[in-house]
């Protein structure tokens, strides 16, 4: 007689999860903007194609996107009087979770002397289920140049995914000199679609963006910027040197719709070729 028992793990089981980070910095060599040093691990990759304006670094993850235990971790430093652009091969995406898991993404930008970074990643969707916190910081010396984008989308309207469900916390901090210059954190918790719905929140809206420019020539950008912004977008001057921005969409088509001139003008025609694919 043979008994068979049933087979109980020792430990409970663990689904795999993607770790990943990238640490890149720059910096000048003959009046052109060179990598100082760079770092790969896991699931994020860097890859460099041509750029006609300083250095351009594509951010890719191997994993297909962020779900609940994952964990991302990015760095940039651009060395004194560099140019750095830094983006995403294509939209991230915030995957379903299981229960008490949380995907987290941290990125750290520092902005030396006379240089220059943009942070232009595409549009983060956001997947019914999701749980993910997503922290976002810049340090800039007092001559830094900065350009700060993060777009967001809600559900999938192509798929019929109009009810979302889940958890996403984004904050943004922006440093210059040792002060803060800017602090935004949103949040939404819950029934998500149902909150965006809410005429003082999204008033149905399902895309939004956030942008941030600090430059010289911020206030001298600001009448253009907002002719070009569409009647559920707002654009305001913190210093003379400080843009912010903010605008709704109804979907992601009209909010890259609404951005593209936008970021066309204050790159002077310089948007990654990824952003047109």
């Amino acid at each position: 007689m043979t008994a068979h028992l049933p087979l109980t793990p020792a430990t409970p089981l663990v689904q795999p999860r993607a770790i990943g980070s990238v640490r890149l910095s720059t910096k000048p060599v003959a009046g052109q903007t060179l990598i100082d040093g760079l770092y790969q691990q896991g699931a994020a990759k860097a890859v460099f194609p041509r750029a006609a304006r300083g250095m351009t670094a594509v951010l890719l993850n191997t994993s297909g996107g962020v779900t609940g235990g994952d964990r991302f971790d990015y760095a940039a430093t651009a060395g004194a009087s560099t140019h750095l652009t830094m983006t995403t091969q294509a939209c991230e995406r915030a995957y379903r979770a299981q229960p008490g898991e949380v995907g987290r993404v941290e990125t750290r930008l520092t902005v030396k002397d006379n240089a220059t970074l943009w942070w232009l990643p595409q549009e983060t969707l956001i997947f019914d289920g999701c749980a993910m916190t997503r922290r976002l910081s810049c340090d800039l010396a007092p001559t830094a140049r900065a350009l700060i984008v993060e777009p967001m989308c809600l559900g999938r309207i192509a798929m019929g995914e109009d009810a979302v469900q889940g958890h996403f916390a984004d904050r943004i901090s922006i440093i210059r000199d040792g002060a803060p210059l800017v602090l935004d954190a949103w949040t939404l918790s819950g029934d998500m679609t149902a909150q965006m719905s809410r005429s003082a929140i999204g008033d149905q809206a399902t895309a939004m963006v956030s942008l941030t420019y600090i430059a010289p020539d911020a206030e001298a950008h600001l009448p253009p910027i907002r002719a070009l912004l569409p009647e559920t977008g707002g654009a305001s001057l913190l210093t003379d040197d400080t843009l912010v921005l903010r605008a709704l969409a109804p979907s992601g088509y009209y909010l890259r719709k609404a951005l593209l001139p936008i970021l066309d003008h204050l790159t002077g025609g310089h948007l990654p070729i990824c952003w047109r694919l």
